[in-house]
């Protein structure tokens, strides 16, 4: 479930909620519904091949669930397991909602543009995706030296002061 909460950014009650029929394994997709949905929207959930291998870890272990233990659906995950996993692998104060905000920043250092990441991520607005919009600048660096190419490439001001 945490391999797939980072592949997908999904929160954690769309992820224990995930059921069969909202998966489509041949077309690599699932989705949430409106009323599964913070924003009551729904939201199209496009599968990498590391979230499809997940699922298809999954297949047979529930019929209507996609993530079961022991036969029964998942609806808790801070558990004693999960912190004992956490313990185990030196990570402390994590909550499970922080894999969301690990996916967003994978995102945004990879250079995924901010309007995928929110409809990506569901979000109705960009204010939350902003948070996220920090971490990688290499989305800039395309753009500080187009005027300066263009002044002295030609030589001419074009409007401004040239001062060199």
């Amino acid at each position: 479930m945490v391999r797939f909460s980072l592949e997908t950014g999904l929160r954690r009650s769309n992820v224990t909620g995930l059921q069969w029929s909202q998966v489509d394994l041949a077309s690599r997709m699932a989705w949430i519904h409106p009323d599964q949905a913070k924003a009551r929207k729904a939201i199209p959930v496009p599968l990498s091949s590391v979230a499809v291998a997940v699922l298809r870890k999954q297949i047979g272990k529930h019929q209507a669930n996609v993530f079961s233990f022991r036969g029964k659906p998942v609806h808790q995950v801070n558990t004693k397991a999960w912190h004992k996993a956490l313990k185990r692998v030196g990570i402390e104060n994590f909550r499970w909602h922080d894999l969301r905000h690990t996916w967003a920043s994978w995102h945004i250092q990879e250079g995924t543009p901010l309007h995928v990441l929110q409809e990506l991520g569901g979000w109705s607005g960009s204010d939350m995706v902003q948070r996220y919009a920090h971490l990688s600048n290499e989305h800039l660096a395309q753009w500080v030296d187009r005027r300066s190419d263009t002044v002295f490439a030609t030589g001419k001001n074009q409007g401004g002061r040239l001062s060199a």
